[in-house]
């Protein structure tokens, strides 16, 4: 950990599982399960068991007007607190592939948390498929909306400690995996057995999807 932490302070290139792009910017921060890297004034908060490769950058890669803003003291930061810390936070959550999202954590369960999105409402996201989060500044509301078009709503299904848990709840209900990303991953939720997840698609048959796979899950 010492040779990591030697680097903090200096420019650095990232690379994240399901992130086919590097991540540039300024290593400001690191937890024993999370790291922060500062980039086009953008804070990135990353679950280190994500992290691929982590070197240093040259210098010059770095563009001089990017040096990291003041960041607020971190006290033995954590993935967990950090998803604490941003409860009712305008965030970013960026799950893998085209998977982002653009709304607030409203409530953190055992392994598993509840994100608001103004596009997809309610969403169940497991704690282990996050690649990073970004929160944003105050005055910033997604896709500048005024709080009245999207007042931060109660999760229309009542919580469970567990991500399995919340899956048997979904049962008998019309859901959609990962956003829609894949016309497979869309239907009705018949059956949860050994974390193979049976769906009845729109034509009657049924397509088996493992648990461990989902990246999140809303309903329509």
């Amino acid at each position: 950990m010492e040779q990591i932490i030697s680097m903090l302070n200096r420019p650095v290139e990232v690379e994240l599982s399901g992130h086919k792009m590097q991540l540039r910017g300024h290593f400001v921060d690191i937890g024993n399960d999370v790291l922060v890297l500062f980039s086009k004034s953008r804070y990135y908060y990353i679950p280190i068991h994500h992290l691929q490769h982590l070197r240093l950058a040259d210098e010059w890669d770095t563009p001089v007007s990017d040096e990291p803003a003041p960041l607020k003291e971190h006290t033995h930061i954590s993935y967990r607190k950090m998803l604490m810390n941003s409860r009712g936070t305008f965030s970013e959550m960026y799950l893998g592939g085209q998977h982002a999202l653009h709304g607030y954590v409203t409530s953190i369960m055992n392994d598993y948390f509840v994100y608001f999105s103004p596009l997809y409402r309610t969403v169940y996201i497991p704690i282990h498929h996050v690649k990073y989060l970004v929160p944003y500044p105050p005055n910033v509301t997604p896709y500048t909306l005024s709080q009245e078009h999207f007042p931060i709503q109660p999760a229309v299904v009542s919580l469970s400690r567990t991500w399995d848990q919340q899956l048997h709840k979904l049962q008998g209900q019309l859901v959609i995996f990962d956003l829609g990303g894949h016309p497979q991953k869309t239907g009705l939720l018949q059956s949860i057995d050994n974390n193979l997840i049976e769906l009845i698609q729109a034509d009657g048959r049924s397509n088996f999807v493992h648990a461990d796979h989902i990246k999140c899950v809303h309903l329509p």
